[in-house]
């Protein structure tokens, strides 16, 4: 979720409709309460650069995870141009 809040943030801020689509995503991960509270911090605050390394998200969930981000990206009806670059980036390196 911390990749995830990450992206919300890749235009500096995280739209209604990207907030809402991760609170869907909380839901249906059937997170904790601590893990949500992490997760309204981060949407709050975004996580630091050297925490969020793409190349740390595992293989296995690489497909998920460029879902998840494509969907936040889309979420608020607007993508612009640094959510474009970044999804674009993400996509290369996460590449299956």
């Amino acid at each position: 979720m911390k990749f995830v809040c990450a992206f919300a943030w890749s235009d500096l801020s995280v739209q209604k409709g990207e907030r809402a689509f991760i609170a869907k995503l909380v839901r249906q991960l059937e997170l904790t309460d601590d893990e949500q509270e992490q997760v309204e911090q981060w949407l709050a605050i975004p996580p630091r650069a050297e925490e969020v390394d793409p190349e740390d998200v595992p293989q296995a969930h690489r497909r998920l995870f460029l879902d998840a981000a494509r969907a936040t990206v889309v979420a608020d009806g607007h993508i612009d141009m640094e959510e474009a670059e970044n999804l674009a980036l993400l996509e290369m390196i996460l590449k299956p």
